[in-house]
């Protein structure tokens, strides 16, 4: 369940990830859940009193995986190999892939391919638990914030594909609020860690400007 969309019933580009119930994540989760739930973004991303900074930004990337599913879910038949050739936000910027992996040298791929190989490495990702622990007790890797610094990087790709090419698609089938609810609460968490590189963000920089001012 994210902690956004509550119960709706919405189709899901890729499988959702559960957080498993009993673990201190997931206590971790219905905190941030009922902290969002009061409706001040800008205080629900602060790390609560006495947890670990590790924990808690796992259990908001799989948040952020979940909720970016959804709202990719919701478009994915207008994202298309013809409609959407290249992976890009806007005319100035193109993403190309490359997981340092299985693609070492970045390829030039449609945005329908692109986000599936992103969302599919994401999910190997939150799914290595020595990567991504969920049991109490098991340490976080030393180089956990930066994979996770990586994962929302490529995560904020999405967010910056779908207001580009996909804006008048979301309105047309009622979904901005959940998206521009979406992305506020991504970018003040990012924010909030300095998680993401602001030249990363420029795609969607004048969107952030107007959507966080009323915060400040």
């Amino acid at each position: 369940m994210s902690f956004l969309f509550g119960g709706r019933s919405s189709k899901t580009f890729k499988p959702k990830k559960h957080i498993p119930e009993g673990t201190h994540q997931y206590d971790l989760m219905k905190h941030a859940a009922a902290t969002l739930g009061s409706g001040n973004l800008r205080s629900a991303v602060m790390l609560p009193e006495g947890e670990d900074l590790n924990e808690w930004i796992a259990v908001n990337t799989v948040d952020f995986f979940n909720q970016i599913n959804m709202l990719y879910g919701t478009i994915t038949e207008m994202c298309t190999e013809e409609s959407c050739a290249v992976m890009s936000a806007g005319p100035k910027y193109e993403y190309h892939w490359a997981d340092g992996q299985t693609v070492k040298k970045p390829i030039k791929c449609s945005a329908p391919k692109y986000i599936d190989y992103l969302m599919t490495w994401v999910q190997d990702q939150l799914d290595d638990e020595i990567l991504f622990p969920s049991k109490i007790g098991v340490p976080f890797p030393k180089n956990f914030i930066s994979n996770a610094k990586t994962i929302l990087k490529r995560l904020f790709r999405v967010y910056a594909h779908i207001y580009h090419q996909h804006f008048s698609e979301v309105v047309q089938l009622g979904e901005e609020a959940h998206l521009n609810t979406s992305f506020k609460h991504f970018i003040f968490f990012v924010q909030e860690f300095t998680l993401i590189e602001r030249k990363e963000l420029a795609p969607l920089q004048e969107l952030m400007d107007k959507l966080t001012a009323k915060d400040r």
